[in-house]
């Protein structure tokens, strides 16, 4: 397709080869302009060589690959006149991606196919900043989730209902933050799959439940997310139990079996249905595997609603008791003793929920945003 003496070499295979070297040299000069961006080599005589994209226009004043094509064929005695040149420039798994069938990978709605190891979106210097900080993240809010734990353990009659979810909360996190400092530790030994010999000449992210330790750190880390945001849930109503409807912290205790019931259930129904469906994915940034990363819809219907849906119901429920506290507070203001102490009891409910919903609205502004941006990043 680029050849200099088109005429005495009419060979399909010398148009092609040029292609690097006018590259090279007409790239710097024609930049800016709309037309000389590269493109996949779409032209069957073309293909197979060390290269896989071209540009246009080309210097023999070929607009596009349809009219190329046509060129080359009037050199060619198998010429078919008016025969229809077919332009597809869809996405193909390239070799070095290509996985064995009996892992069921699909990257970009390609079958047998598997996101490289090494991230796409981000410069190395980037990703080294993106992986450090989530090593340091994980080590503070480790040693904070443990610190309350302990505090628990050496003094376990402080905590009852409704404060007592704040335990649960805290050891889901507490695990959640060993995850993604294990991941960290580790680089991308869990996430990724090392080249196979006989299929792929590069790391691929894992996807799917074939790989045993990805999987199990999936389940971990989707099971702890899940009930730990249920269990902030649990929190939420247990104050409004015991500030809106006014119960007793005994009453509120003989509720437990239900609470416990909901905040581990629903996350094992959940890490259940996904296991089945095969939806675990290694996260090439963390080094941890989760669910979401590339399947869209997998992300909008397991991680953002629920999440969205748990921040819905407490925060309805957390207001509805701030407006019953102050109301109490209202009717108590010549008690100054007990309006200090309900005051106080406000204050605490409000830092720590939110301590808990501002890094859990940035998520979701993030996942959502990602959610819609992806596919215009991938194209």
């Amino acid at each position: 397709m680029y050849c200099d003496n088109c005429e005495a070499q009419p060979s399909p295979k010398m148009w092609c080869l040029g292609v690097p070297i006018l590259c090279a040299l007409l790239l710097p000069v024609v930049e800016g302009h709309s037309l000389f961006t590269c493109e996949p080599i779409m032209v069957p005589r073309c293909m197979g060589m060390s290269y896989n994209m071209t540009f246009f226009p080309n210097l023999l004043e070929h607009y596009d690959q349809a009219i190329a094509a046509t060129k080359m064929e009037k050199e060619q005695s198998t010429h078919i006149p008016g025969e229809k040149i077919q332009k597809d420039y869809g996405f193909w798994c390239p070799r070095h991606l290509k996985t064995f069938q009996v892992t069921g990978y699909k990257f970009l709605g390609v079958n047998h196919c598997a996101p490289p190891c090494p991230n796409m979106y981000f410069k190395k210097e980037d990703l080294d900043f993106a992986k450090n900080f989530i090593g340091i993240i994980s080590i503070i809010c480790l040693c904070a989730t443990l610190f309350t734990f302990l505090t628990f353990l050496i003094d376990v009659k402080r905590f009852r209902y409704p404060e007592r979810p704040i335990i649960f909360y805290s050891v889901c996190y507490s695990i959640v933050s060993l995850i993604y400092f294990i991941g960290f530790a580790m680089g991308n030994s869990v996430s990724c799959n090392e080249a196979h010999e006989d299929y792929a000449d590069e790391d691929t992210v894992v996807l799917g439940s074939q790989n045993k330790a990805c999987t199990i750190v999936f389940m971990l880390l989707y099971f702890c997310t899940m009930a730990g945001t249920i269990w902030w849930v649990m929190l939420t109503i247990t104050w409004y139990l015991a500030a809106g409807q006014k119960w007793s912290c005994e009453a509120i205790e003989q509720k437990s079996v239900w609470f416990h019931t909901v905040a581990w259930g629903i996350p094992g129904i959940l890490t259940i249905v996904l296991l089945a469906m095969n939806k675990v994915e290694g996260d090439n940034i963390s080094g941890v595997c989760f669910v979401g990363l590339y399947d869209q819809k997998a992300s909008m219907y397991f991680v953002l609603l629920p999440l969205c849906f748990s921040v819905f119901i407490g925060l309805s429920l957390l207001l509805a008791g701030i407006i019953s506290l102050n109301n109490v507070r209202q009717v108590i203001q010549h008690d100054e003793r007990n309006q200090e102490k309900l005051k106080k009891f406000m204050i605490r409910i409000g830092v720590f929920s939110g301590t808990y919903l501002v890094p859990l609205g940035i998520l979701l502004c993030c996942s959502i945003y990602e959610l819609f941006s992806r596919s215009s990043w991938e194209m």
